[in-house]
């Protein structure tokens, strides 16, 4: 193992152990550095001594040898980049953070995709319930439609974490974070179907505590649901990803008129700010509209 690795090994388990960040934070920004210190062995460098013009080199390089990458990718290489200066900074092996030098890209404010309320009606009434891999599928898209569940919150839900009684869901979110979040009537009725008729045929080990499984008995992965739903918008032809069945969710609670602080609890967002960017799919609406029917539009 050379000294980089080493280096990189002690990083990962300083975001682990000591700043106790999530695991998908961490495989992130342990991966993002190793792809730059890949990059900086190439021409004979050490990622633990670049300079701030030989980061933003790198940066670029990055940028052109493979795919390019939108503005928030390289906002997040530049952030896993100023964290691992940071961890040299508290060891002593530099006393300057080159990254913190170079600036973020602007991000790109983006309206979310969303579905109507028919369109997601549509889509959840295409999954074939004949198999007990439909009947999951039914009850995790209505969970997460109806609850607003990221696509990694919902992978990570336990059998303990269902209060079906109640109509709640313990949800553990980013950072850690857990929160009740409530549940439709329809969620909670094909969550009772899916745990009473499919699950048990999928299960193969008592042990297991996810409540959504694949065919091989184990918990169900954030690839399995991206597949899962690609199949079924194709079969339904509504263009659309597993994380737009959140986005439809805010919008139409506020739709609905639901307050906003309200929705920002349920989706479990930091700041509100995050949460607003829902507010702008309705002036979008407006500008369509005047376009649409005005004279001078």
């Amino acid at each position: 193992m050379t000294e980089t690795e080493r280096l990189l090994e002690r990083y990962t388990d300083f975001l682990h152990v000591e700043l106790r960040l999530s695991r998908q934070t961490v495989d992130t920004y342990a991966r993002e550095c190793h792809v730059f210190a890949a990059l900086v062995a190439e021409s004979g460098g050490e990622l633990s001594s670049l300079s701030t013009a030989e980061v933003i080199d790198y940066l670029l390089k990055r940028q052109a040898d493979g795919e390019p990458l939108d503005q928030r990718t390289i906002a997040k290489n530049l952030s896993a980049l100023r964290s691992f200066y940071q961890f040299c900074i508290l060891e002593g092996i530099r006393d300057d953070n080159p990254a913190l030098k170079v600036s973020s890209p602007r991000a790109e404010h983006r309206l979310p995709g969303v579905l109507s309320v028919e369109q997601v009606e549509d889509l959840l009434d295409g999954i074939d319930l004949s198999k007990p891999g439909g009947l999951r599928d039914r009850a995790l898209f209505e969970l997460i439609y109806s609850s607003g569940l990221r696509i990694s919150e919902a992978v990570a839900i336990e059998l303990t974490h269902l209060y079906l009684e109640e109509g709640l869901i313990l949800v553990r979110g980013k950072g850690d974070k857990e929160r009740l979040v409530p549940l439709g009537e329809e969620a909670v009725g094909w969550l009772q179907r899916y745990l009473e008729d499919a699950r048990p045929q999928l299960a193969r080990s008592p042990s297991e505590r996810a409540v959504f499984l694949n065919r091989r008995g184990t918990r169900l992965s954030r690839k399995g649901m991206w597949k899962r739903f690609h199949e079924l918008t194709e079969t339904v032809g509504i263009s659309a990803k597993v994380h737009t069945l959140r986005h439809s969710f805010a919008t139409h609670l506020l739709e609905g008129g639901a307050d906003l602080r309200a929705v920002q609890e349920l989706l479990g967002h930091a700041d509100i700010g995050t949460t607003q960017i829902y507010t702008h799919i309705d002036t979008e609406d407006l500008r369509n509209y005047h376009q649409q029917f005005h004279p001078r539009g």
